[in-house]
């Protein structure tokens, strides 16, 4: 199959979050199992690798607002896969890569100029695999355009939906300046008396997916699906729940060039190298017999910060470290730095982010912490269970399908989970997890279960690739 995946971000040419972890690693897993697969992402001011790419296409002419926007493609395969980053300094190159006003119109022109692209490059793809709100626009064009263009007959759209909270909400009365004027069109991106990129995407698209099968049952109720819930509801049978993988070149600790010292389930003395240069990178007294919490991630509500903010006193008073990693609301940073005065010998912070340090906090610590109010599928718990880092999970999208509650009778199970919102929950499987910690054989089992399991990315390609041909046969 010929499938081109858009995405608004991807490693390694830029990063916000896990979207651009999967929409980086994808395409390149699809070609790895036969497809011929591309990737099209914007190519912003951050945009990193500059040596890494080549102009490819100078006069890329864009149908927008009544007229041809020129644009520039640039190429590139420094993610595995060949990649086309469109390049046009007015609607990409910002300060940041989101939070405009005018996003919207932004990565419209975005989506516009990578159908353009498609058809340039001569040959009709059979998938286009279109990610989030940023992407809704291209399904709803695809979508208008095989009624009349042959280009696109025979082109199916899968969407993929990372996180349902971030919807594209805009006016109704910009939709004819951004080229949707058609009734069919509008009917498509229509939400509650304005217009949303994420519903033209859900709405369009001939098969949607999510990043879990947890997830895509949670975003058919009320309470997870932002006012949507009903039209995933009526769409349930083109709706299907593929956990993302792990990019094992990347995140892998046997040749990981980030951490002190490799290892693997056969042998992990190399992980206590790594636990030790921890605590001596955070200026913490190295005793290798307590264990080390990690904390990964943005600082946010949705994240279940609050949960560890009133656990916080029964891991001091187990004896236990925790190291943190993250940045967000500044509530959040102000309550880890707090922590770190009250705690100066057990608590190690460092307040925004850092990808190497990522690294070495999955490698050096013992267990990890990801007691999330929602997480659509979630990347660091699958990094944890590599590393032999055991997860500390609530049992919600991605984190429910990926840890299996360890199970002391008969030794399967490799890590913890919680059900309920609830801060005694995420002690009491604190307290669970310090107990097997005590017995080393026991731990060393839990962590070997993790270890061994298989989250790579050529696993879940081979699931999207059937979702593809599910697609086509439609």
């Amino acid at each position: 199959m010929r499938i081109a995946v858009i995405s608004s971000e991807a490693v390694p040419y830029s990063k916000t979050g896990g979207l651009a972890d999967v929409s980086g690693a994808l395409p390149k897993a699809l070609r790895r199992i036969g497809n011929d697969a591309f990737l099209i992402t914007p190519l912003y001011l951050q945009t990193s690798g500059e040596h890494l790419w080549k102009l490819a296409i100078d006069d890329l002419l864009v149908e927008w607002r009544g007229r041809q926007y020129p644009a520039k493609v640039f190429y590139s395969e420094a993610n595995g896969s060949p990649t086309f980053l469109i390049d046009a300094p007015e609607y990409l190159h910002r300060d940041s890569i989101y939070g405009y006003t005018e996003d919207h119109e932004r990565f419209a022109f975005f989506n516009m100029a990578a159908l353009a692209l498609i058809r340039r490059l001569g040959k009709p793809v059979d998938i286009v695999h279109l990610n989030d709100w940023h992407c809704g626009f291209a399904a709803v064009k695809i979508a208008h355009l095989r009624f009349w263009d042959p280009f696109w007959r025979n082109t199916r759209t899968v969407f993929s939906i990372h996180n349902l909270a971030y919807q594209g909400a805009f006016g109704s009365g910009e939709l004819w300046k951004l080229g949707f004027g058609s009734e069919f069109e509008q009917n498509h991106f229509a939400f509650e008396g304005h217009a949303s990129a994420l519903k033209g995407g859900l709405s369009a698209s001939d098969m949607l997916s999510t990043v879990s099968r947890r997830y895509g049952f949670e975003i058919q109720s009320s309470e997870n699906g932002y006012g949507l819930d009903w039209l995933l509801r009526a769409r349930s049978d083109r709706l299907f729940g593929i956990t993302n993988g792990v990019d094992y070149e990347v995140w892998n600790p046997e040749t990981d060039p980030d951490i002190p010292a490799n290892y693997s389930p056969a042998d992990l003395s190399g992980k206590l190298e790594c636990k030790k240069a921890l605590l001596e990178q955070f200026s913490l007294p190295v005793d290798l017999d307590k264990p080390v919490f990690g904390v990964i991630t943005r600082l946010t509500a949705q994240k279940g910060i609050e949960l560890i903010q009133h656990s916080a006193a029964e891991l001091i008073n187990s004896g236990a470290y925790l190291i943190a990693l993250g940045s967000g609301d500044k509530q959040y940073e102000s309550f880890l730095q707090q922590l770190k005065n009250a705690a100066p010998g057990q608590v190690g912070v460092y307040i925004g982010y850092n990808e190497k340090l990522s690294h070495q906090i999955e490698a050096g610590a013992d267990m990890f912490l990801m007691p999330s109010k929602f997480e659509p599928c979630g990347l660091n718990q699958m990094y944890s269970l590599r590393y032999g880092t055991v997860p500390i999970v609530r049992a919600v999208g991605g984190l429910d399908d990926t840890v299996v509650n360890f199970d002391r009778v008969n030794g399967t199970g490799n890590g913890f989970k919680f059900s309920r919102f609830d801060p005694s929950e995420l002690a009491e499987k604190m307290y669970e997890a310090l107990f097997a910690y005590a017995d080393p054989e026991v731990w060393q089992a839990i962590q070997r279960n993790g270890m061994a399991e298989d989250n790579s990315w050529e696993s879940a390609a081979g699931k999207y690739v059937e979702l593809y041909r599910r697609t086509l046969q439609r």
